[in-house]
């Protein structure tokens, strides 16, 4: 109990102290509001937008001179937005001279930017951090060399301005604290080698052997080289589990799957589960493979596995239940099959032993057997100068486990911890353990302390360098990344940019891919619903999986190349496998999973993010579109130009799916509300660029509908869906343009080059700073839209500049640990992390 009420107390701490606003506000041109501008409310705003019901949510009255209160700025800046659109005052109403508007803009910009520009020149861009959960994930991969499943100790992070690296979002909890102290021990036992040497063994099994997969009465078949499957049914527990293996060790393992498409011409495709012996138990997707037909094929991968653990092989897209194979016996079906010859399996797979993570942290010290009455054959590291070798391993651990140089006094307190254990007599290995579990859970380990240079008010090298290697891996920075901030060579410009591309090059930045462009793109929402199967018979998870991986590739390949960034919004190509080229429509692509560039023709109405099956999908819900949601997600994510969120009376609208009606006619409605339709005027248009595209991101020229309309045949089949209204893609923009379909959309789109990279400079610094831009960083911003055009809009050109920007180097908010007395910093500190030997 008391161990928890101080994690309890040491977590309030932290979420006060890093939630400190400082802003104040300053009244210089307050008189020019009196005389000017705030009669100019009252004449034009104040009749519609005030008292207990103003029209839009919105009261005038709530608006004051405080522009170091975040709320107010807000509502002063959707007042500014209001006036550029031309939406408020209403045309139909007595309006200002434009003059008088433009002198209102100003002025709102005046305060704001003044306003941002004080609490940022007071605390910095952004709050001290903590790392979020696949920052932690991979930083004790990298610092400890190892890969420990920690996602049932690590809650999934909230969402802020886009991104779940936000400073403002990652709160710190007595619950988390707790499971930190449990992930610190979990990753101390498989870092640290406390055994003997584990048998690689190497097996390979038949799967005829297995005694579920019976020759008979099933969906099953033995054929010469090995057994034919025609069905799977996880639900049902109709799935190959390799019962006569299971893994005895914690470790890497190879698995190498023979097998060919039986019964067909076509590719077969299945995917691979892991997890624990019991089938009830909570399994994990490997991957999706796929196989030729009649051509044996080896299928091979390497998966770091849990003790106890085995894999299932489940087919996919065999266009068949298992009652139905049963029905007439698997020996008699006809139909297309996977036969599976043999699985190979070799594991644990071992470079050295003591493995690295072992030797990362005690070098080649000495093992020697401890008296075990379980005859395990457990080993611990000894020492002769213990305190002499716990003070070399703590310096050299918490160097990089705080990712910047360590003082006498940084390492001081975990020797203390460490000394203490000694002299209690415990062992050497035990007490270091406490030693590196204390800094495990230590702030200084779990918060990203971007420490400032005192002359320029920027990041000090090591700063620097964490927040480079965050940005582009989600990880703590390397043993390159170190020397160079130890030098203080790294801020410098040539140096920073080779940097960079070396990051970008080294494997790790697949990161960078997963999780920017995984959140820019919405991608991580692909199962937040699920398409009705009376409407959209063709989705499968093969289909979903194809999705995701196509938007992930193509920014991979506009990055790798430096493309222009326009391409996000219109290209000549995509990356495709088999399921989504038939998925488009697009002929000459193999079959099959394996992706490839894909040149695209006008007349595939593809090209871009905007046109890929993924976005379309996260857009929408599991029966129909919706060009509010579509919209507004082009608005935030392409435009840059985020609507406001609705009123809470805004009446939803009800999707129809019986073909009754279409959306167009549900919104107008909503576009002949005054009230609704200076924000619908803005967010339609986009959405109905992408009418054109259904719930799935298939093209149709027709609603699907499950009531009223024309029957639909494929294939000779008769459908239950049915041909609904026709759709209607065409709009026109605020600024008067028009355009007829989504082609036309992307077009007027790239008008504006600039705000496309405007926009993505802005997401880009959002998710690299842990802050989203304000009204104040803007002129930096439009620095690096300048320098970005001169370069042709080059995305990776573009990711150079956000690095080399001002905004990029900006200090960070005062915490925890900035401008205190440092003795009062440890004090307090080291009462947190000093649980960690409790």
């Amino acid at each position: 109990m008391m161990v928890r009420r101080c994690l309890e107390l040491a977590a309030i701490m932290l979420v006060v102290t890093s939630s400190l606003c400082l802003a104040a506000d300053n009244d210089a041109d307050a008189p020019l509001y009196t005389e000017q501008f705030k009669p100019l409310l009252a004449k034009y705003c104040l009749d519609c937008h005030r008292g207990e019901k103003p029209k839009g949510d919105f009261s005038v009255e709530r608006l004051s001179l405080n522009f170091a209160d975040k709320d107010n700025r807000q509502r002063w800046q959707a007042v500014s937005e209001q006036i550029k659109d031309g939406n408020m005052p209403p045309k139909e109403k007595p309006r200002p001279e434009a003059q008088q508007l433009q002198g209102l803009i100003e002025w709102i910009g005046r305060r704001v930017a003044a306003a941002e520009a004080d609490r940022s020149a007071a605390q910095g861009r952004v709050v001290l951090r903590r790392l979020n959960r696949a920052e932690y994930q991979n930083t004790v991969r990298d610092l400890l060399g190892v890969e420990v499943e920690l996602k049932d100790l690590l809650p999934i992070d909230e969402v802020s301005n886009g991104f779940d690296n936000n400073a403002e979002a990652l709160h710190v909890s007595s619950y988390l604290m707790d499971n930190y102290l449990e992930a610190a021990d979990r990753l101390l036992d498989a870092a640290i080698a406390g055994g003997p040497k584990p048998q690689t063994v190497k097996r390979r099994l038949d799967i005829k052997d297995e005694r579920t997969v019976k020759p008979k009465g099933s969906v099953y078949r033995h054929v010469d080289d090995g057994v034919a499957i025609f069905s799977s049914w996880v639900s049902a527990n109709i799935q190959v589990t390799l019962w006569n293996f299971q893994t005895r060790e914690r470790g890497r393992y190879r698995f190498r799957i023979s097998g060919y498409g039986f019964q067909t011409e076509q590719p077969v495709t299945f995917h691979v589960m892991a997890g624990p012996m019991n089938a009830a138990a909570q399994q994990y997707l490997i991957d999706y493979f796929d196989v030729p037909a009649n051509k044996p094929a080896v299928v091979e991968f390497v998966e770091p596995m849990e003790s106890a653990q085995t894999i299932r092989i489940i087919t996919d897209r065999l266009g068949v239940i298992p009652p139905d194979v049963e029905r007439v016996g698997a020996e008699n079906y006809k139909g297309p099959g996977l036969v599976v010859q043999w699985v190979e399996i070799e594991g644990p797979l071992l470079e050295s032993w003591p493995p690295r993570s072992h030797q990362q942290i005690f070098g080649d010290m000495k093992q020697k057997p401890v008296s075990d009455p379980d005859r395990s054959g457990r080993r611990e590291v000894v020492s002769e100068q213990p305190l002499v070798d716990a003070e070399r391993i703590l310096r050299s651990f918490t160097r990089r486990a705080f990712r910047r140089a360590v003082s006498d006094e940084d390492v001081k307190p975990f020797l203390a911890r460490v000394r203490a254990k000694l002299d209690q007599g415990v062992s050497f290995e035990q007490a270091m353990r406490v030693g590196l579990r204390a800094v495990l859970v230590s702030p200084h380990f779990l918060f990203l302390r971007e420490k400032v240079s005192p002359e320029k008010r920027t990041l000090d090298d090591f700063a620097l360098a964490s927040r480079l290697s965050y940005f582009l891996w989600s990880s703590m920075p390397d043993e390159e990344l170190f020397t160079l901030a130890e030098q203080q060579k790294l801020r410098q410009p040539e140096v920073l940019h080779e940097q960079v591309e070396r990051m970008l090059r080294d494997p790790k930045a697949k990161a960078f891919t997963e999780n920017f462009a995984g959140q820019w793109l919405s991608l991580r929402n692909i199962d937040a619903t699920t398409p009705d199967r009376l409407l959209y018979p063709e989705f499968d998870d093969v289909l979903k999986v194809s999705m995701v991986k196509e938007p992930l590739l193509f920014f991979d390949e506009v990055l790798k190349n430096d493309l222009s960034l326009t391409n996000f919004v219109a290209s000549d190509f995509t990356m495709l496998n088999g399921p989504l080229a038939k998925h488009y429509g697009i002929q000459g692509v193999d079959d099959g999973l394996e992706f490839r560039k894909v040149s695209l023709t006008p007349e595939s109405h593809r090209g871009g993010v905007l046109t890929m099956a993924a976005v379309l999908k996260v857009t929408a819900n599991g029966t129909t579109t919706s060009p509010i949601l579509r919209g507004a997600w082009v608005l935030d994510r392409i435009q840059g130009t985020p609507p406001p969120k609705p009123t809470m009376d805004v009446e939803a609208i009800d999707p129809d799916i019986r073909g009754a009606t279409t959306i167009r006619n549900q919104l107008e409605k909503h576009r002949n509300n005054a009230a609704c339709a200076s924000c619908h005027v803005k967010i339609d248009p986009p959405g109905f660029a992408l009418e054109s595209f259904d719930v799935i991101g298939g093209w149709r020229d027709r609603y699907r509908s499950i009531g009223d309309g024309e029957p639909v045949v494929i294939n000779g089949r008769r459908v239950r869906y049915r041909n609904g209204p026709p759709v209607d893609a065409a709009d026109v923009l605020t600024d008067g343009r028009r355009f007829r379909n989504i082609d036309e959309f992307k077009q007027l789109l790239l008008t504006d080059k600039d705000q496309l990279a405007r926009a993505l400079a802005e997401k880009l610094l959002a998710y690299s700073t842990g802050a989203a831009p304000t009204t104040a960083d803007k002129p930096e911003i439009e620095v690096v839209v300048a320098r970005v055009r001169d370069k042709n809009y080059g995305f990776r050109a573009l990711v150079h500049q956000v690095v080399q920007s001002d905004l990029f180097f900006a200090q960070i908010k005062r915490g925890l640990f900035h401008d205190a007395p440092s003795s009062n910093v440890s004090s307090r500190c080291w009462r947190f992390s000093g649980l960690a030997s409790a």
